[in-house]
């Protein structure tokens, strides 16, 4: 059985929906409740409904065999998994944004208000500029508004929040969507039906 994490919400909505139209869905997941495990015995398919910023340990702990997970949230994690496919859907981008008409001053520490700390003192690191980083969950663009930090780190798909904010991208720097994702022993053990679904969901991708 070919175990799979989804992640709850809309994206595991398209994502279920992908998978039925590859002939991997069944009817069970029509009426989930507060179910978290669905399981099809005849089609040998077993998913697991998870918060999204947990399908990348499930699959690297090998609770899962595949998951479907944000490449924003791949990166974070650091995950040891396999990247197999990139779906086309849930599409934004990693930015760096600050209050319009904002100038840097390189001789001082740059604040930078985050959730992905991981990825922000990465991309920092590189640049070899010093940052401190404070991490929000919620309302991120408040933080340079009210002098918190003088720059935001985030995922952007429109543009409209940062727009109502007064905020400017100012660096447009990784590129995000729904990836499908393997467990390495998984992939080793299972190539064959793992392959099989790659293989019918890249076909459904391009059609």
């Amino acid at each position: 059985m070919i175990t799979i994490a989804l992640p709850k919400g809309r994206l595991g909505d398209k994502v279920y929906e992908l998978l039925n139209r590859a002939g991997y869905g069944f009817e069970a997941m029509e009426d989930v409740g507060r179910k978290l495990v669905i399981e099809d015995e005849e089609k040998q398919i077993r998913y697991l409904l998870v918060k999204p910023v947990d399908v990348a340990v499930y699959v690297e702990k090998g609770a899962a065999d595949l998951g479907v997970v944000g490449k924003d949230i791949l990166e974070e994690s650091g995950a040891d998994i396999f990247e197999l496919l990139d779906l086309g859907f849930g599409k934004c981008h990693m930015c760096v944004a600050a209050p319009d008409g904002f100038i840097e001053n390189p001789s001082r520490r740059l604040r930078v208000a985050t959730k992905f700390e991981n990825i922000a003192r990465d991309y920092y690191s590189r640049r070899g500029r010093d940052a401190e980083f404070i991490h929000l969950n919620g309302s991120i663009e408040l933080a340079p508004v009210l002098g918190l930090t003088d720059v935001i780190m985030d995922i952007v798909e429109t543009g409209t929040t940062l727009k109502e904010n007064h905020l400017t991208v100012i660096d447009r720097f990784m590129y995000i969507s729904a990836r499908l994702v393997a467990n390495r022993s998984s992939y080793r053990f299972k190539e064959e039906k793992i392959r099989e679904i790659v293989s019918q969901l890249k076909e459904i991708i391009a059609e």
